[in-house]
This record gives C-alpha cells, sequence and structure tokens, in this order.
C-alpha cells in the first residue's frame, strides 16, 4: 500500500473511531442509572456473562491496575450490585458475583442497551451488520494479539 494511500486511511479511521467511540459511550451512558458508569456496566456485564471472576482478570481486560478493579468493585459491592466470595480451597483467591440486585439491574440494563443498539444496527442491511461485526472482531483479535505481544 502507497503511503499516502495508507496515511489517509489512517486519518480515515481516527477521524471516525473518535466519533463512534464518543457518541457510542454516551448513548450508553444516557440508558444507565445516573451514579453508574460505563465501565462499571461493562464490568458487571463481563460478570454476568462469566457468573464469577477475579480482580486480577478484570485488571487485565480493562488495561488496568488492580487497585482500580479494587476502587470500581468497592463501589459496585456498596451498591448492593455485586459481593466478594473466597475460593473454598485457596481463601487467597477472591470471587466476584453478580447479588440478586445486581443481576436484576444488569438484565433491566440489558435490554434497554439491546434496543439502543437495534435502533441504529438496524438502519443496515444484514450482509453490512454481519461483515461489519466480523471485521470489528479481527480489529478486536489483532489488538488483543499486540497486547499480548507487548
Amino acid at each position: 500500500m502507497q503511503y499516502e494511500n495508507i496515511h489517509h486511511l489512517v486519518e480515515r479511521y481516527l477521524s471516525v473511531s473518535f466519533i463512534v467511540m464518543r457518541k457510542a459511550a454516551a448513548l450508553v451512558k444516557y440508558e444507565l442509572d445516573e451514579d453508574m458508569t460505563n465501565d462499571q456496566y461493562y464490568l458487571l456485564r463481563y460478570i454476568k456473562k462469566k457468573a464469577k471472576c477475579t480482580s486480577t482478570e478484570l485488571a487485565s481486560l480493562f488495561g488496568v491496575n488492580k487497585s482500580a478493579i479494587t476502587a470500581m468493585t468497592n463501589r459496585l459491592v456498596k451498591k448492593g450490585l455485586i459481593q466478594r466470595t473466597r475460593d473454598q480451597n485457596d481463601r487467597r483467591v477472591v470471587y466476584l458475583t453478580l447479588t440478586e440486585r445486581g443481576n436484576e439491574w444488569i438484565m433491566e440494563t440489558e435490554e434497554k442497551i439491546h434496543k439502543l443498539v437495534e435502533s441504529f444496527i438496524s438502519k443496515f442491511s444484514e450482509e453490512e451488520i454481519e461483515t461489519f461485526i466480523q471485521t470489528y472482531e479481527k480489529l478486536a483479535r489483532i489488538l488483543q494479539e499486540m497486547e499480548g505481544a507487548s
């Protein structure tokens, strides 16, 4: 690929990425409770998907240090959305799980977020959606591989 062409494509990617990420984050935030952050939502969503996880796992996933995850999980424990449980075989391991309230909150919120995403994704053909998601998944894999290599 010619340098001029790749430079133009990089500029287009950076411009569109900025707009999409900012707008999407703002739309998601609008659907959340006033005192919830997008990161808290994605953390709860991950715990729901996994059933249980550790702070170390979350720190790796979010690309932050463990103290940042501890601060976030402390707030979610205080809100009654998650709980900490020690592993019975290794008391040093602490699992994070959703409480009943947390499970209800994430299910209600997921419904709102799904309707939101459906409202704009339905403006594309099924083929466009599938191609976009496959491309986005490939980008995610490449970024994860790059992170693993560093």
